[in-house]
């Protein structure tokens, strides 16, 4: 029997990809959303579309108990995939899970760089260390647990190849940050979502990080820029951004801005995403766990953008 599957915050930014991963995988799949989500207008649509795949909405709120303990009753896996304002509330998840005693794997809301080895600067190193916070909680209160760090999201930085100023590609200019050469990875929604629903039953997964480094998807920004550049068969006009100026940047900006930047200072300049190696002892690695997924390369994600 497949494990039936709660998703909290099912109708974000990469939480709609897992919904549906999760229902076309053949798992009986419930998402958990606020009253007033099914009369927003675009999420009404999204669970529209999750009802089509068979998917039960459940009416419940992180921060309504009695709500959480009756949905988690009713299956065997909890994945959160709530965003920035609520991972500090997972401790609610939490003691929910714990009450009701009956779940066999948790996937707190990560989803990005691995928080236990990342050196970010603030802001950044608070919301870091608000993540690492919940994995230490998840560990005390004894919770099988599986932490997905799949790095950076293809469909945030590559189709613009990282410029935060426009919403195409750039064709004759471009911004990069640092050197560009730290090795970052950038990973197609879709293939994360798909990963993170195989990782729920495997034992290979079980109380490890799971860390996504595809090697069609690891590569550096000036790697991105050449194969961008082969593309549309033209040299764009580099500008190379100093980490001072960016450290700059991020004192200046307003606080969402500053946490994108000081993610982006972590990955960019200081190589976070690749820079340590992934021991057996605590994590497993996506593409050498599962051979058979054919992950979106960052090279065919630019074909499909020239």
């Amino acid at each position: 029997m497949a494990s039936k599957i709660l998703i909290i915050g099912g109708t974000g930014y990469i939480g709609k990809f897992v919904v549906e991963a999760s229902a076309k995988a053949g798992h009986p799949t419930f998402v958990l959303v606020r009253e007033n989500t099914t009369t927003h207008p675009e999420k009404s649509k999204l669970l529209d579309n999750f009802k089509n795949l068979g998917v039960t909405i459940l009416i419940g709120d992180i921060h309504d108990h009695e709500s959480l303990v009756k949905a988690i009753k009713q299956v065997d896996v909890v994945i959160s995939t709530v965003g920035g304002e609520l991972l500090a509330d997972q401790v609610k998840l939490i003691e929910a899970i714990k009450e009701c005693g009956n779940i066999k794997r948790f996937l707190p809301s990560e989803f990005g760089t691995d928080v236990d080895h990342a050196n970010a600067v603030e802001p950044a190193k608070s919301v870091f260390a608000g993540k690492a916070a919940i994995r230490r909680a998840i560990e005390a209160a004894g919770i099988p647990h599986t932490f997905v760090s799949c790095n950076g999201f293809a469909g945030y930085f590559l189709p613009t190849i990282g410029q935060m100023d426009t919403y195409t590609a750039p064709r004759e200019k471009i911004s990069i940050i640092g050197d560009g050469n730290p090795k970052v990875v950038f990973v197609k929604e879709e293939d994360i979502a798909l990963v993170t629903i195989k990782a729920v039953e495997d034992p290979r997964t079980l109380n490890k990080t799971l860390i996504f480094r595809p090697p069609g998807n690891t590569l550096s920004f000036n790697e991105i820029v050449s194969i961008w550049e082969s593309k549309i068969g033209k040299t764009l006009e580099k500008t190379y951004i100093p980490e001072e100026q960016l450290l700059k940047m991020i004192q200046e900006s307003p606080f969402g801005l500053s946490v994108v930047l000081a993610i982006t200072h972590s990955v960019m300049i200081n190589g976070d995403g690749t820079n340590f190696e992934i021991e057996p002892s605590w994590g497993v690695e996506a593409s050498e766990l599962y051979p058979e997924i054919k992950f979106t390369s960052v090279d065919e994600y630019l074909t499909h953008l020239a």
